[in-house]
């Protein structure tokens, strides 16, 4: 049986687990720059980690006039590249995220992104792979 790779915001929305990640997508108008060419490197905070914010956040970001701010915080999880775990293994790296914001990549035991952790990685796309990970990572203000 072969699998056929979708690109990241379809994987996202079959994987079942990121449904506040892709609302907040398409929410911010960033599913067509999601769905383009890439590659992509998205660290994709679970709907678990999305649920472990201060009550009402999400709801709060999804609201239109908000739609910048919202496209800030997503664009921090997404790196241009396609980065895979064995690309980080045993290395701390400060990658430059899609709004300009640098991320601290600690893969000296197991991968942390900004202290948020990977709990799963290198999940195929056609246009560049997914990261889980248990937390929503903020940009400083």
């Amino acid at each position: 049986m072969t699998t056929t790779l979708h690109d990241i915001v379809d994987t996202a929305a079959a994987a079942g687990s990121f449904k506040t990640l892709v609302a907040a997508v398409t929410a911010a108008e960033l599913g067509a720059t999601l769905k383009g060419a890439g590659p992509f490197t998205v660290f994709a905070p679970s709907d678990e980690a999305f649920a472990k914010l201060p009550a009402g956040t999400v709801e709060d970001l999804v609201k239109p006039e908000n739609k910048a701010k919202l496209a800030a915080i997503l664009t921090y999880h997404v790196m241009a590249g396609k980065v895979m775990a064995a690309d980080v293994s045993g290395k701390k790296l400060e990658p430059v995220t899609v709004n300009g914001g640098k991320l601290h990549v600690d893969g000296t035991a197991g991968v942390t992104v900004n202290g948020a952790k990977v709990t799963t990685a290198d999940i195929a796309c056609t246009n560049g792979v997914i990261h889980v990970i248990d937390t929503v990572l903020m940009p400083k203000a």
